[in-house]
């Protein structure tokens, strides 16, 4: 049952985007698996569990650089440390986050980021009766010191939960402070120069395809 990690495998291989999003699904079953117990899995029973294909899953995981042994698969804990390892939620990145209203308050109260690797150290709000209070032991400071505080602390990450009118303010001032990837909550599109990521996270366009799902089902239902 021994996973070892490819010898022709590189240090850190590329993943393609579906992939990285599959991941992310992939430890949260395995995290199921060894709280029940499970010390080994397959790619088959992965695949059946969540409705995918296997010779997908076998791709996806391949990305980490570790295999498994044939006909037995891989060791749970392993194949969790592998994940993590390509991922990088085994190595805390600290961020910013810009935007201390109820999106960002609860963002910040969150313990799951703490699975993931991610610790928001900070917020700030151009709001000056938000300025100074505490959201989660987290102080809340003015926007203008982003920049600075940024490249002192070298922050390479964050977060925006502003409304759309501040959001591409809070954008400049955190690239001015050398921050390479912005997390988007905010419903507009950023104009940011080339190397910087950006990963837009638009609720209102999963709750219209929820919505449509849901009429589609009512739907089908009136017709019967």
């Amino acid at each position: 049952m021994d996973i070892t990690s490819s010898p022709q495998a590189p240090l850190h291989r590329s993943a393609s985007e579906p992939t990285l999003r599959r991941l992310p699904t992939y430890r949260r079953f395995l995290e199921q698996l060894h709280r029940q117990g499970r010390a080994v899995v397959s790619c088959t029973h992965i695949a059946d569990d969540l409705g995918l294909d296997p010779t997908q899953v076998r791709k996806d995981l391949a990305v980490t650089g570790i295999v498994g042994k044939p006909k037995v698969g891989y060791q749970v804990p392993m194949l969790i440390a592998a994940i993590d390892s390509f991922l990088g939620w085994d190595n805390a990145t600290e961020a910013f986050l810009v935007g201390a209203g109820s999106l960002g308050t609860a963002l910040i109260g969150y313990e799951g980021f703490r699975d993931h690797g991610l610790n928001i150290v900070a917020a700030f709000d151009v709001d000056e009766s938000k300025i100074g209070e505490k959201v989660r032991g987290r102080a809340v400071m003015p926007l203008s010191k982003l920049p600075n505080l940024a490249q002192r602390m070298h922050i390479h990450l964050g977060i925006i939960t502003t409304p759309e009118a501040g959001a591409q303010q809070a954008a400049d001032l955190m690239i001015e402070g050398g921050i390479r990837a912005i997390w988007n909550f905010a419903p507009v599109t950023l104009k940011v120069p080339e190397g910087i990521i950006v990963e837009n996270v638009q609720l209102s366009s999963s709750l219209a395809v929820l919505s449509n799902k849901l009429q589609d089902v009512l739907r089908k239902e009136e017709g019967a």
